[in-house]
């Protein structure tokens, strides 16, 4: 069995796969976010639950919204304090007796949609979520590529590209990123960053959800700013990939589910590839927030 707990600030999910990765239990608890003790007893009793539930001692993986340090072992999460600089990795295993991965959770998403039936053909699979943030991850055969540092993935976290500022001119301004530098991809991007930059050219504060179908509905503004958008992802995306050259390209995250985005893409992104390449295939992502707790599961599977 491989149990796949995905941790976030405000609840933690275990989820139970067997060998084809066919789920068959699932549970959610809060997030004891403030006890670190509180914390890693959670994380027992829900191994124990499902231990006791299919009389089997199942392989445990973990997805954290924050970056692990192999070296040390320790975790860097804001969204749970408690777990802070801690050794989560060495105290889990010891608290449930087996060994125990941890990994980012957009690492996670990505590992989860490159071991989907359909996908699994894939030698090389980026996922990229477009969310609150801007975030991803690269699987090689199989395999998260994590980096020395736990970072390889952070791909929201490149410095906006001369082309992108002259695209935006000066109407947006330069954004403070969560990270502590300033002019990120993820503030232009992310879900947040899709709305600013309308607001920044229209002066009207609008969802995401609202520009969309604004933008079904024939609205010219709507119509000029989802182009302004796709060609600065595109430009962002033509960096990215050459960068990675994947074979496959999974979105994920909100303003994944405009499909829009993938009739744009393949008209607007090739001129901002790097000469000789190609198009990988585009697809969106599968699993949605299943695949935290899944792609978890999959840490496990190459052992």
């Amino acid at each position: 069995m491989f149990y796949g707990f995905d941790m976030g600030g405000t609840k933690i999910e275990l989820a139970v796969f067997d060998e084809h990765l066919k789920q068959l239990w699932q549970k959610r608890v809060p997030t004891p976010k403030d006890d670190y003790q509180a914390l890693l007893q959670t994380f027992t009793e829900l191994t124990l639950e499902a231990d006791q539930r299919f009389n089997s001692k199942g392989k445990v993986g973990v997805g954290i919204p924050g970056i692990v340090n192999a070296k040390q072992g320790t975790v860097f999460t804001t969204n749970v304090p408690a777990a802070k600089h801690k050794p989560l990795v060495a105290d889990l295993t010891h608290c449930l007796q087996r060994p125990v991965r941890i990994d980012n959770d957009a690492n996670c998403f990505a590992l989860s949609e490159a071991w989907d039936t359909e996908f699994r053909q894939y030698p090389t699979v980026l996922g990229m979520i477009l969310g609150t943030g801007v975030g991803g991850g690269f699987v090689v055969d199989g395999k998260v590529i994590s980096g020395k540092n736990g970072i390889a993935g952070e791909i929201g976290h490149l410095n906006l590209t001369t082309a992108a500022a002259n695209v935006l001119t000066n109407k947006v301004p330069e954004i403070v990123c969560g990270c502590g530098k300033t002019g990120c991809f993820e503030g232009y991007l992310s879900g947040p960053g899709f709305e600013r930059i309308y607001s920044c050219f229209y002066h009207e504060k609008l969802s995401a959800v609202k520009i969309i179908e604004n933008y079904y509905a024939g609205d010219d503004a709507a119509k000029v700013h989802v182009e302004r958008y796709v060609t600065v992802l595109s430009m962002y995306l033509g960096n990215i990939l050459t960068l990675f050259d994947p074979h496959l390209l999974v979105i994920g995250g909100g303003l994944s589910q405009f499909d829009e985005i993938y009739r744009l893409l393949p008209e607007y992104l090739p001129q901002y590839l790097y000469g000789i390449a190609t198009l990988p295939q585009i697809e969106k992502a599968r699993y949605g927030d299943a695949g935290g707790a899944r792609g978890a599961a999959c840490l496990n599977l190459l052992d």
